[in-house]
C-alpha cells in the first residue's frame, strides 16, 4: 500500500487509477501527512450480467399502472394528517413585565 500526497495524486491520478485497475495496488491518499482518502480497486467477482438479474424472480400482479389504494382512502389520509398536524408555535407575548429587557 503506497501513500501519495494530495498535491501528487492531484498530477498524477489518471496514472495512479490505471495502475490500482491492471495491478490491484492500493494507495492511500494525504494530505499534510495525514490520511484522508484511500483508492481502492473495485471487486470484479461477479458473474452475472448487471441488467438482466431480476428476470424471471418478479410477478406483475393487477394493474401497474393503476392507483394502489382507492381515491377514497386518500380522504382518510388527508383528515388524519388535518387531525396529526402540530400546532402552529406562538410567539411569546413582550409586555411590561417581559423577562428580557428591552433595547433602546
Amino acid at each position: 500500500m503506497g501513500q501519495v500526497a494530495a498535491t501528487e495524486f492531484k498530477a498524477r491520478c489518471l496514472e495512479l487509477m490505471d495502475r490500482v485497475a491492471e495491478r490491484r495496488e492500493t494507495f492511500v491518499i494525504t494530505k499534510r501527512g495525514k490520511p484522508v482518502a484511500r483508492l481502492v480497486p473495485v471487486e470484479r467477482n461477479r458473474t452475472e450480467p448487471l441488467f438482466g438479474r431480476l428476470r424471471d424472480m418478479v410477478e406483475e400482479v393487477g394493474d401497474i399502472m393503476g392507483p394502489a389504494v382507492p381515491p377514497e382512502a386518500w380522504e382518510t389520509v388527508k383528515e388524519w394528517d388535518e387531525l396529526n398536524a402540530p400546532e402552529p408555535r406562538r410567539r411569546p407575548r413582550r409586555g411590561r413585565h417581559s423577562q428580557r429587557p428591552r433595547r433602546r
